[in-house]
C-alpha cells in the first residue's frame, strides 16, 4: 500500500477533519454567498526555487463541496516538492449558486495563486489543474477560452500549464444532470469545452474508465481526437471495466496508486517536478 494511503483515516466526517488538518485553508475569494476556500498542503522544504503549484477541483457536479476527495493526491503531489490545492467554489446546496459560480470561482483561484506566488513561492508558470467530473469541466473552462474571450485582471490571467483530468465532463449539454445546473440550456452549451477547440492549449492527461456511465467514455475518447488534430499534446488512459470512480483512493487503492503515478510521470516529463529519488513513490 501506498505510504501516502497510510495517512488517510476512513471515510467521513472524521476522515475529513483528519485530511484536512495538515492543509493551510485560505479564503481566495469573498463572495456575497460566503467565502470560496482554497486547502494549501505545503511541501517539507519551503525554500529553493520556485515550485508548481497542482490545483484539484472535486467532482459532484457543483452540488456540494467535497475537498477531500483529492486531498490523498494533494499529500502525494506535496511529498514531491509542489503546493498542492485542494480547492472549494461556491455549490448549489452549501450557497444556492449554479455551475457559472463554479466557473467563476476556479478562474478566480488561479489568478489568486499567481498573485500570491511570492508567498507561497509558486512558479506563476507552472500551474497544473486537475478536476473530476464536473470538477474537471472547471479546469479545462480555465484553459480552452481564447485569451481574447477571457481576458486578464489586473494583468494575471488564469490559464493553466497543464491539466490532469479524471473521468471529465467534456459536455455539459449531453448530460441532463449537469445541463440543469446551469441557468438555461443555452450557458450549458456556451460553457461546453467541445466547442472551444483551438490550437496551443497546454499539455493534458485524461484518466477514464470504459465503463463509465456518468461521463461516457466515448465523449472523452471523441475529444481527445479532436485536440489531436489541432495539434495540442493530449494523452488518454483508458481503464477496462472501470466506472466514474474508479480513481478515487477508497474505491480502489491500486487504480489510485496507477493514476497517480502516472499523474506524477507526466509532470516530471514536463519540467513540473523533479524525478522521484526512488523509481516509483509508491
Amino acid at each position: 500500500m501506498s505510504p501516502i494511503l497510510q495517512k488517510v483515516a476512513p471515510i467521513g466526517e472524521a476522515r475529513d477533519r483528519e485530511v484536512l488538518k495538515d492543509a493551510a485553508t485560505y479564503v481566495y475569494a469573498r463572495r456575497p454567498e460566503g467565502d470560496a476556500l482554497a486547502h494549501l498542503f505545503f511541501p517539507d522544504r519551503r525554500d529553493g526555487p520556485p515550485r508548481a503549484a497542482v490545483v484539484f477541483f472535486h467532482g459532484g457536479l457543483w452540488d456540494s463541496p467535497t475537498p477531500t476527495q483529492f486531498v490523498p493526491h494533494c499529500l502525494h503531489f506535496a511529498s514531491r516538492g509542489a503546493l498542492a490545492v485542494a480547492a472549494e467554489t461556491r455549490t448549489l446546496a452549501k450557497h444556492g449558486t449554479s455551475a457559472m459560480e463554479a466557473i467563476e470561482d476556479a478562474r478566480e483561484l488561479i489568478r489568486w495563486l499567481r498573485q500570491n506566488a511570492d508567498t507561497f513561492n509558486v512558479d506563476p508558470k507552472k500551474i497544473v489543474i486537475g478536476g473530476a467530473g464536473g470538477g474537471a469541466l472547471l479546469a479545462l473552462l480555465a484553459a480552452m477560452p481564447k485569451p481574447k474571450h477571457l481576458p486578464a485582471i489586473d494583468g494575471v490571467d488564469c490559464f493553466p500549464q497543464a491539466l490532469i483530468l479524471f473521468s471529465a465532463l467534456v459536455n455539459p449539454v449531453s448530460k441532463e444532470a449537469a445541463t440543469a445546473r446551469f441557468p438555461d440550456r443555452r450557458s450549458a452549451k456556451r460553457m461546453s469545452p467541445t466547442r472551444l477547440m483551438r490550437r496551443k492549449l497546454p499539455p493534458m492527461l485524461f484518466f477514464h474508465g470504459k465503463s463509465d456511465r456518468i461521463t461516457p467514455f466515448s465523449e472523452v475518447e471523441k475529444f481527445r481526437r479532436r485536440l489531436r488534430w489541432r495539434g495540442n499534446s493530449c494523452e488518454l488512459v483508458d481503464f477496462v471495466g472501470a466506472d466514474h470512480s474508479f480513481f478515487n483512493f477508497n474505491v480502489s487503492h491500486r487504480n489510485f496508486e496507477l493514476t497517480v503515478l502516472a499523474a506524477d510521470r507526466f509532470l516530471v516529463d514536463r519540467g513540473f517536478l523533479e524525478p522521484a529519488s526512488r523509481p516509483s513513490e509508491f
